[in-house]
């Protein structure tokens, strides 16, 4: 049987952090109905669920720096993730089913791109599991820092109290300074 791989990332419309991709390699035996893309699941749903396709997948993840993410752009920020998370597994795929439209360059690798993958194809939407789970951590615990700006129930996305919390304490060094409105701001 063909070793095939899926690959989502998260992130990308924050206003801050990192952009997070996942790889996974589901074993045959995963129960396939728990797999939903990650934005439908509860947050204790999208836990349980992350804990249960790390202990039984080949994973891996890759991330983008806020510094990388202005100096390529989201896009290209985004797929340097993914690369990333590809080129950790501990085995090569046959074949990596991407969600999007888009696919990272990589040598030797056969990648397909799947607009709505989280929603089709199982390994993607558990590689959107793990990436929405590892990084809603990550912000968890900058939030613990910056707790001004409400990182741990917005992600770090636009909301009216980030952008007010932007406004009255400023950027950050984990603010995205391209992304508008905070370009604005400098």
């Amino acid at each position: 049987m063909a070793i095939i791989a899926g690959v989502d990332e998260v992130g990308r419309g924050s206003l801050m952090g990192p952009v997070y991709a996942a790889a996974v390699i589901l074993d045959k035996k995963i129960d396939k109905k728990l797999l939903k893309d990650s934005k439908s699941l509860s947050k204790n749903d999208r836990e349980k669920i992350a804990k249960y396709i790390k202990q039984n997948s080949i994973w891996s993840l890759g991330k983008a720096s806020v510094k990388e993410i202005e100096k390529l752009n989201i896009l290209n920020a985004s797929l340097l993730a993914m690369k990333r998370a590809i080129l950790k597994l501990k085995r090569k795929p046959k074949l990596v089913l991407i969600d999007g439209n888009k696919t990272p360059e990589i040598k030797n690798y056969k990648l397909k791109s799947i607009i709505k993958g989280d929603k089709k194809i199982p390994s993607v939407a558990a590689a959107s599991i793990i990436a929405k789970v590892s990084r809603d951590k990550l912000i968890k615990n900058l939030s613990k820092k910056f707790n001004n700006y409400y990182w741990e129930t917005n992600c770090g996305y636009g909301t009216k109290k980030h952008l007010s919390a932007i406004k009255k304490y400023g950027i950050t060094i984990h603010h995205r300074k391209t992304f508008a409105p905070i370009s604005k701001l400098k």
